[in-house]
């Protein structure tokens, strides 16, 4: 079903309240924009499946009541983007969810498997993929990409009575609230932009001092771009703040230098950058923002890496979890150096399906060992 008026909405939902699941999906696009564009939201129940036009209807509150509502489980796979849209769009993020995507990696499927992969292991459905590259803000839309955006959700009822069958089968269904919970955390998308500069392509290269200056650079571009509705690489690209920032200029002329500056920036904009960069590269040393760098050679952390690693794809393939849900090489690293409490590895289930054997096994509690040729797991002789 297309909706494109406030009554067939409003209907719409009303049924929706009478259901426990919502199954969601966005179409937007975000090309030329600092905030994605919001060109359709398909929603199912076990019931309905709708497809609704947000330019031809203006006011989507509607849909609030149903995305805060704790009685209604919100269907999504691979969640971030379509969340991230919600909240920009609506001002609330949906609670509770369940995100099929999230839920396959520890029913053994790889992390980022696809809808249409899981759709077909699942329901034995193969979907189409004619409309997968539609211009979506363009109308009007054919029967063809409505058909295709409803797939997005009308099966997504059913992964979820299967995948929760089986985790619940597993002992598993309770893993996995933690996980939804930072989903539905609507701080993950506030932006901050004055943390934007750590998500500056070579921002590695800097020094402290630059990458203070870096900083206020890259907030006054985000700023810019929010309030303009623009990329932000349409002001100043990251490669152009970098340098800039390298450059450490007291002048326009100076700051010029870099390539393409002059070109991408009014006499105005580029003085504000010009005080920025100053006032970054001025402020007190103890102001100074600081990344996380590891020395290049780590050659204790490394192997001791490589150890962690063999006992958390052991647990894995125990339990039949993809072992890129369990940890990152980052968080083995983090253990390695002894920051447990700053691993994910060391929270929620991951905990107590690996996290405090990897504890022991750095404590040296436990040994791993090499038994008719496969890994086991013992207790430390004393």
């Amino acid at each position: 079903m297309y909706i494109t008026d406030q009554k067939q909405l409003e209907e719409f939902v009303a049924h929706a309240k009478q259901s426990s699941v919502l199954a969601v999906d966005t179409e937007f696009l975000r090309e030329k924009t600092y905030w994605p564009k919001l060109c359709l939201i398909q929603l199912a129940t076990e019931e309905i499946s709708v497809a609704v036009d947000p330019f031809e209807i203006k006011d989507l509150s509607p849909l609030v009541d149903l995305f805060v509502d704790e009685g209604i489980t919100k269907l999504f796979h691979a969640a971030v983007q379509d969340m991230e849209l919600i909240v920009h769009a609506l001002g609330v993020a949906p609670k509770p969810v369940f995100d099929t995507q999230v839920a396959a990696s520890l029913l053994g499927d790889t992390l980022q498997i696809g809808y249409g992969a899981l759709v077909m292991s699942e329901c034995g459905v193969r979907l189409k993929k004619a409309d997968s590259f539609t211009d979506w803000s363009r109308r009007p839309l054919t029967d063809s990409q409505i058909e295709y955006a409803l797939d997005d959700v009308i099966y997504l009822p059913v992964l979820y009575r299967s995948m929760k069958k089986k985790l619940e089968n597993l002992g598993r269904l309770s893993w996995l609230d933690r996980d939804f919970e930072d989903l539905s955390d609507i701080r993950r998308y506030t932006v901050d932009p004055r943390t934007r500069f750590k998500r500056l392509k070579r921002v590695n290269q800097l020094s402290n001092r630059q990458l203070s200056a870096a900083r206020e650079i890259a907030a006054w571009r985000e700023e810019l771009a929010m309030k303009r509705n623009i990329p932000r690489k349409w002001i100043l690209s990251d490669e152009q703040v970098i340098e800039i920032c390298k450059r450490e200029p007291r002048s326009l002329d100076s700051m010029f230098m870099v390539r393409g500056v002059s070109n991408s920036l009014k006499t105005a904009e580029a003085r504000q950058v010009l005080s920025a960069c100053v006032r970054g590269l001025d402020a007190p040393e103890d102001s100074w923002p600081h990344l996380e760098r590891p020395p290049k050679s780590e050659p204790n952390v490394d192997s001791q890496v490589d150890l962690l690693y063999s006992l958390v794809k052991l647990r894995a393939k125990e339990a039949g979890v993809a072992f890129g849900v369990v940890a990152s090489h980052a968080d083995l690293a983090k253990i390695a150096r002894g920051h447990f409490d700053q691993s994910d590895v060391m929270k929620g289930w991951r905990r107590h399906l690996v996290g405090d054997e990897l504890k022991d096994l750095m404590e040296g509690r436990i040994v791993l060992g090499i038994e008719d040729g496969v890994i086991k797991v013992t207790d430390r002789i004393r």
